[in-house]
């Protein structure tokens, strides 16, 4: 599937074992096929709900998929995207990545820039899902049904088994950009989901404008109370030092709680930070 005159030749009902009437139905009802939720984000500190700057209180939106959605959902993520290729410095929703391959990488580095995507999987809507795959080679009746089948209410839904990949692939523009800058300045680059960390040893506080222009040029919205430049600080919920990366204090704190329970007791901040420290011993 790497190659786009394959990718244009694709059947999507093959692929994902659905027959064009299945699919059909499937459209036709598609609201019924989802569950919705909704968590309001409170502040730690206060407890009292978040808000934007014009006052409006700050929500989530679950929406899992139910039912054959969720089977269909599953067999595009397994049968399709998972079969395109990502840049390397991915580090979430792939395979034998994580939170800590992705802080592992900033270790040692002098300075660090931290930002976070606001409201990433609502940001992507389904133009570009639609676009991204016109532009990766897939003919339009391939584009026309994985957008229909990834995104709901007009942007992609959290909670279901396609969201993350969609998003990782829908990014790979702004991430080939990126990759491409900071090479030449010998920065290193990674993205967690939506979270993004650049670090070298060298100042590079004069490019950071530049940095944040590239992903704001594209549509996407940055945080900036999350957008943070400075030496040893938290990445991807990892303490990073320069010969070594930690679980951070609260977690440090409930592992030496954990010691108290029982031995038959499932321990599993200790496992976490067990499976941190191990990566102090090889190289990632």
């Amino acid at each position: 599937m790497n190659s786009s005159r394959c990718r244009n030749l694709l059947h999507f009902p093959s692929i994902v074992g659905f027959s064009n009437k299945e699919l059909q139905e499937l459209i036709m009802f598609l609201d019924k096929h989802y569950d919705e939720w909704v968590i309001v984000k409170n502040d730690k500190k206060t407890g009292l709900p978040k808000a934007y700057s014009d006052g409006t209180i700050k929500k989530r939106y679950i929406r899992p998929s139910l039912n054959k959605l969720k089977i269909l959902q599953g067999r595009i993520k397994n049968n399709i995207l998972e079969k395109i290729q990502l840049p390397k410095n991915i580090h979430g929703g792939i395979k034998k990545k994580n939170n800590i391959s992705n802080a592992k990488q900033h270790q040692g580095k002098r300075y660090v820039l931290t930002t976070d995507l606001q409201e990433f999987f609502p940001s992507v809507k389904p133009t570009h899902v639609h676009q991204t795959f016109i532009e990766l080679g897939f003919n339009k009746q391939f584009a026309f049904y994985v957008t229909r089948f990834v995104t709901w209410k007009g942007e992609l839904p959290q909670g279901t088994p396609t969201s993350t990949h969609i998003a990782n692939i829908v990014f790979i523009s702004i991430d080939n950009k990126l990759i491409d800058f900071c090479n030449k300045n010998n920065i290193t680059y990674t993205r967690f989901v939506d979270d993004l960390t650049f670090s070298s040893q060298k100042d590079f506080q004069h490019l950071i404008p530049e940095i944040l222009e590239t992903i704001t040029s594209s549509g996407f919205r940055l945080s900036r109370r999350k957008t943070k430049y400075a030496g040893n600080q938290i990445i991807t919920g990892i303490k990073v030092f320069n010969h070594k990366i930690d679980a951070p204090d609260n977690i440090i704190e409930k592992v030496e709680l954990e010691k108290l329970l029982p031995d038959e007791t499932p321990k599993y901040l200790t496992r976490y930070r067990d499976q941190i420290l191990k990566t102090n011993r090889r190289h990632f």
